[in-house]
């Protein structure tokens, strides 16, 4: 990854607040708890809201991001919550994961840069047991009118970091699809993510080929 794209994230999670709040996303939570706890990795985990979270019902958390900034104020959300997470920090070919380890794996807005983003899916799924479950939610194609009309709303506003459903077709072939829909949400993240967007919801079971 370019050094921009970490330092924009650094500078980011900087900032005294929470960027994005300290409560899970509605989407995670609705969907974790139809699932029977065990162990969970969280990709691009940030500040640690949804991990954290994750923790306090019951899971085996880890987590990974590229920023050490959004690391500590994860440990510092889990610390006051009185639960502990294994949270790394590094680029995720270089971090260590064992294979078909966990449960569930959760993708909350995990805008991988375009040219690393179908390697960093593959290797998720090799750290996905068989018969595990993916929860993933980010921002669609749609969602640049969305930005235009209010920057507040956040997301990229390069096209080829947004998500379609075809390509996480592509990218997880192998899994049983549950849900899998570009749709409007409101959102009230913490600072950046306030107002309508659109994102893509998908819940996929992998399954052997």
């Amino acid at each position: 990854m370019t050094d921009s794209w970490l330092n924009m994230w650094n500078n980011r999670f900087k900032e005294t607040e929470y960027v994005y709040g300290t409560v899970p996303n509605e989407f995670l939570k609705q969907q974790i708890q139809k699932l029977k706890a065990g162990s969970i990795l969280f990709g691009a985990e940030g500040e640690g809201r949804n991990a954290v979270y994750a923790a306090q019902i019951g899971w085996d958390v880890c987590a990974f991001d590229i920023s050490q900034a959004g690391k500590i104020k994860a440990l510092k959300l889990a610390e006051k919550n009185n639960v502990s997470i294994d949270y790394q920090v590094g680029e995720l070919p270089d971090l260590v994961y064992q294979n078909q380890k966990f449960d569930a794996i959760a993708l909350i807005y995990a805008h991988f840069p375009p040219n690393l983003r179908s390697e960093y899916h593959r290797l998720l799924d090799q750290k996905l047991k068989t018969g595990g479950t993916i929860i993933f939610e980010a921002f669609g194609k749609n969602h640049l009118k969305y930005r235009n009309a209010n920057p507040k709303i956040g997301g990229p506003h390069d096209l080829d970091f947004l998500f379609s459903t075809e390509e996480l077709k592509l990218d997880f072939a192998n899994y049983q699809v549950l849900q899998l829909e570009e749709t409007e949400v409101e959102l009230n993240e913490g600072n950046y993510h306030v107002g309508k967007g659109s994102v893509i919801r998908f819940i996929g079971r992998k399954f052997q080929l």
